[in-house]
């Protein structure tokens, strides 16, 4: 974990609520994919997790949507100002385990750290699949993203507004895969893995106090006892998870 101050470069909306922030810093210890930074907001006591999108060079991109106090104001900054962040947060990905062709899901807001782990399986040789999930075609973001970077691409609303109507559980089994990697809300991580036909790993969305191991307010339980989703996750194996009713 190091602490930097970042230099917002842009911060552009990408639909009612999602936003693109690009802020410029020293990124070195953000190591691996799925890993994520900790921002503090002036005015407010507990700093904002945000996964790590992508990375090119010293500019750091993070997609957020605004869902509270906090990332309301992360929507209204502007160009200029400067961000205390915590970078290198969390364990990521393991790419070694993805074989020859990995499938990468995400659902709204777990979308974006699909995009920094496509991009370096595709750097990799692999040939990459990506299902994104939204409730409607007006929450669609980040398509064109992976499309330009060779990904094969599906989208999946609940609502059928676009792509295909229903959950990406619903079109995953369609086509092969090695392995797979999932981002997104709890009842879509446990749909899919009752759906999913190989190994895989999750990364967890949960509410953080310090976002560091410190305070275990993010803990869950696994086969071999409780892990703190900040600090031993996000990235979870699928046979290690416990699901809690």
């Amino acid at each position: 974990m190091k602490q930097g101050i970042f230099t917002l470069e842009s911060n552009i909306q990408l639909t009612d609520s999602v936003f693109e922030m690009k802020l410029r810093g020293d990124v070195s210890d953000i190591t691996a994919c799925g890993q994520f930074v900790n921002i503090k907001i002036d005015g407010l006591y507990l700093r904002r997790p945000i996964s790590v999108c992508d990375l090119n060079g010293d500019i750091l991109t993070l997609v957020y949507k605004t869902v509270g106090q906090g990332t309301e104001k992360m929507s209204a900054m502007l160009p200029g100002e400067r961000l205390d962040l915590l970078t290198g947060l969390g364990n990521g990905y393991d790419l070694s385990a993805s074989g020859d062709k990995p499938l990468l899901l995400g659902g709204g807001v777990g979308v974006p750290p699909m995009y920094l782990l496509a991009k370096e399986l595709k750097a990799q040789g692999r040939e990459v699949s990506v299902i994104l999930g939204f409730n409607t075609g007006s929450e669609i973001f980040y398509e064109k993203q992976f499309k330009d970077i060779g990904a094969d691409v599906r989208v999946t609303t609940a609502d059928g507004s676009y792509g295909t109507k229903g959950f990406v559980t619903d079109i995953m089994n369609e086509k092969p895969y090695s392995y797979f990697y999932c981002c997104g809300p709890e009842p879509m991580l446990k749909a899919v893995y009752k759906t999913s036909e190989t190994s895989g790993q999750f990364s967890f969305e949960r509410r953080m106090g310090c976002g560091f191991g410190a305070c275990m307010g993010c803990s869950c339980k696994t086969v071999t006892g409780s892990k703190r989703i900040c600090r031993e996750g996000p990235v979870l194996r699928k046979e290690e998870i416990l699901w809690e009713d």
